[in-house]
């Protein structure tokens, strides 16, 4: 199978997609909704538990949320005025049904379902002690780990239980957990991921982005705050913050590339943001061209930003067809080279003997940008200058993000100039960490940043412990081996 999409091995994989709703009328439809809206957060699978006052109900399956969640007999079997979803791209886990979301369990208290966006930075740490403890898994997904913590929790309630396993997991979590009891939503401490909160008519629904609300009618009541719990069942809406306080840390990537243009993230619109840091980039960054041109789709917003603070006119220099799937059957290697043209081609007669200012949401690996930049020379451009609406890529991300070990990232092993040349661009510039906060009107505090800025910067907010076992680990065979 060929990728006809050449850029799409070459950006930062979404985290994951989360949605729920109580109180609803076939709320599994409602959900199924609220997906297709996250889809663009995970295309790797999706997963629908629903509860309709007896029996918990599931459909989970790899690939897109449409012609899996479309079709009448999939919802009719999702009864329930209460469910939740997810879609995912695997960060911790093969991709493998086994690990499609919701994960369900049968415990002492009842059916246990959770939706979970993020990634925790000791569940191998975890996962040893339960093994030991006599946990069996069925998954690879660290969100097991969830369940097993809550299983043997020595605690009465199901809510108890789970304060009491998230008191012991580290990194980032936004989770949806459907019990026999209701309906529960919960952040982690810092807020790295997003979780949102809205109405329509009596029911209540939490989502990873304020588009999917916009998607099914409903309105926007308020953000999930770092480190809350809230609880929806026949009682009402009861609010927790069962965890220490601490500065929160909402991932600063979302208003870069992760969130829709359209939705609202931290109380500001990801499209102005991305606009603001386009602007930025021109003052910071500006070049003598012709046309400026965003990579599509992600880069349009900032390449707005940027013809319109450089007074550069925008184009759309690469145009994409949207009809085309992942993935194409080649018949042979000439058709293969060919096949990442499906669906992106130059627009040969705007770029013909223009000076072109490329505008990238983020460079990975680099490859993606080599390609776009030899793309714009094939189509005769006199001049390529690349411009990225975020910081140099130097650091994996623990925290739910498909990233490439360090190893593989193009930042990291080059300096601007490096990187330039491994392009084939006339010039290169990112914005700066600082111009990143500005555009969204804050000034970041070095000491103290309001951010998980971690892959620009490498100062995680959390505790690392898999990966500093793993280090350790590894120091130990090496010593061993060299002995």
């Amino acid at each position: 199978m060929l990728t006809t999409n050449p850029f799409d091995d070459d950006k930062l994989r979404e985290e994951c997609g989360i949605f729920g709703i109580w109180n609803a009328e076939v709320a599994a439809s409602f959900v199924a909704l609220g997906l297709h809206a996250l889809q663009h957060r995970g295309q790797e699978a999706a997963g629908v538990t629903s509860y309709d006052g007896m029996s918990f109900h599931s459909h989970r399956a790899m690939g897109h949320v449409a012609g899996n969640f479309d079709k009448d007999e999939v919802i009719r079997s999702l009864p329930g005025r209460t469910a939740i979803g997810h879609v995912r791209y695997s960060t911790t886990g093969s991709s493998a049904i086994r690990n499609v979301q919701p994960l369900f369990a049968e415990l002492s208290e009842g059916g246990f379902a959770v939706a979970h966006n993020g990634n925790l930075s000791n569940a191998m740490k975890l996962r040893r002690t339960l093994n030991r403890r006599g946990s069996i898994f069925q998954s690879t997904s660290d969100t097991e780990v969830i369940i097993h913590l809550v299983a043997t929790s020595h605690y009465t309630t199901s809510l108890d239980k789970l304060i009491d396993a998230l008191g012991q997991v580290e990194g980032a979590y936004s989770l949806l957990v459907l019990t026999e009891q209701g309906l529960i939503a919960c952040r982690d401490p810092l807020g790295i991921r997003p979780l949102v909160m809205g109405r329509i008519g009596e029911s209540v629904i939490f989502a990873s982005e304020t588009v999917a609300l916009d998607v099914i009618g409903a309105r926007y009541e308020r953000e999930i705050g770092p480190g809350e719990m809230v609880v929806v069942n026949e009682e009402g809406v009861r609010s927790f913050r069962p965890f220490a306080a601490a500065n929160p840390r909402p991932c600063i990537f979302e208003h870069v590339y992760f969130s829709r243009p359209d939705s609202v993230v931290d109380g500001i619109s990801v499209y102005e943001s991305r606009k603001n840091i386009g602007a930025e980039l021109a003052m910071e960054a500006p070049v003598e061209a012709d046309l400026v041109v965003p990579v599509p789709d992600s880069g349009v917003p900032a390449a707005i930003g940027y013809s319109q603070k450089s007074g550069l006119p925008f184009e759309l220099g690469i145009i994409r067809s949207h009809y085309v799937g992942r993935t194409f059957i080649q018949p042979n290697q000439e058709v293969r080279h060919l096949g990442v043209k499906l669906k992106h081609n130059a627009n040969h007669a705007l770029i013909k003997g223009k000076r072109v200012v490329l505008i990238d949401d983020s460079i990975v690996r680099g490859t993606t940008s080599l390609k776009i930049v030899q793309m714009m020379r094939d189509a005769g451009a006199r001049e390529v200058h690349m411009r990225i609406a975020s910081p140099p890529t130097r650091h994996s991300c623990f925290y739910g993000v498909d990233t490439p070990e360090r190893a593989k990232l193009l930042a990291a092993q080059m300096d601007v100039e490096g990187m330039t040349k491994f392009i084939n661009a006339d010039t290169l510039a990112f914005i700066s960490i600082e111009g990143l906060y500005r555009a969204l009107g804050e000034s970041r505090n070095p000491t103290s940043p309001q951010r998980c800025d971690a892959c620009f910067t490498g100062d995680y907010p959390t505790r690392l412990t898999d990966l500093t076992d793993k280090k350790t680990e590894e120091s130990g065979l090496a010593l061993v081996a060299s002995r």
